[in-house]
């Protein structure tokens, strides 16, 4: 006879979460990590700003420069968040499970008045308050360096772009965040777990631009004679890059600071009929771009906490 259930599952899931996230504030290896992403930062806007004052009166979104202007050798500080937020959100979540089970400590967990529905969502929930609070911290640090060194405040659609993107970062990390949770489910030992979603990472970084181009060409090849098959072509390859979490949050970055961007995939005429060439779009047109790339993600997102959630749920724990 099946015992039923009592109270809610989710009982306990605050107190999860907000331990998860002081536990997290307190690792040394998080603190390493972040202070990497720090310095990254920092040299990253302070090598921008160079290039930035020369063109000061000649670009009404100067603020937004700062995160997308980029100096030999450095990259800009999107370029930088695009590759390391991954590292950080696979810190946050490799061992959440595994590691509790190669502590022994999970049927501990477990035989006080908590459910795995809390246990789970609050050790997920606790990453994500991590996450928010250090992309706060940084977007706070380069705008107060910007005023600083540039000696300009931004503009009210500045700091309304400035927060789409935040908000754009937030869910991305949460993609990865859930990829190593879904992994830490899987995978007994926290090593692997940690090896598996850095090479999934690894793929989607390095690999997928390369493969997408290769299997769009075989799935819809080119017509010499029908000059709509290169269109087609374009349009699959755009598609099957799409899978990668790296390109969506790629794209919603581009729309969001850089307001002339007016589309994410092919250009036609009759998109540009009326328009002024380099006139920038209002954040509402903005963002009307950027919803397919953000739902994408949030998808991603749900379905691999889904498949983190049900392979919990059906793991035998023993004392």
């Amino acid at each position: 006879m099946t015992r039923q259930r009592e109270g809610s599952p989710f009982a306990g899931l605050s107190t999860v979460a907000l331990k998860e996230a002081a536990d997290h504030m307190n690792s040394a290896r998080i603190h390493l990590v972040m202070l990497l992403v720090l310095l990254t930062a920092i040299g990253s806007v302070y090598a921008a700003i160079g290039q930035i004052k020369a063109t000061i009166g000649e670009d009404q979104f100067l603020f937004l420069r700062l995160f997308t202007t980029a100096q030999e050798p450095l990259p800009s500080f999107v370029s930088f968040l695009g590759f390391l937020i991954p590292l950080v959100a696979i810190a946050l979540g490799f061992d959440a499970i595994n590691g509790e089970y190669s502590r022994r400590t999970l049927s501990r967990v477990l035989s006080q008045p908590i459910y795995r529905d809390a246990l789970l969502t609050g050790k997920f929930l606790g990453g994500l308050i991590v996450i928010a609070i250090c992309l706060l911290t940084l977007w706070l640090l380069v705008t107060g360096l910007g005023i600083v060194l540039l000696g300009l405040p931004p503009s009210g659609e500045e700091i309304a772009r400035e927060l789409a993107f935040l908000f754009a970062s937030f869910v991305y990390a949460g993609v990865w965040l859930a990829v190593a949770m879904a992994f830490s489910t899987l995978v007994k030992s926290p090593a692997t777990s940690a090896l598996c979603a850095l090479t999934l990472w690894l793929v989607f970084t390095v690999f997928w631009p390369m493969l997408a181009p290769l299997v769009a060409g075989a799935i819809a090849p080119v017509d010499l004679l029908d000059p709509m098959t290169a269109v087609h072509q374009i349009a699959v390859q755009q598609g099957l890059s799409r899978i990668s979490p790296n390109v969506l949050y790629g794209e919603a970055t581009l729309a969001l600071l850089n307001p002339a961007t007016r589309s994410l995939g092919l250009l036609f005429p009759s998109q540009l009929s009326g328009a002024l060439m380099g006139a920038p779009l209002p954040l509402s047109a903005s963002l009307g771009l950027v919803w397919p790339q953000i739902a994408g993600m949030i998808a991603a997102l749900i379905v691999l906490f889904t498949i983190a959630y049900v392979s919990f749920q059906r793991q035998e724990i023993r004392a």
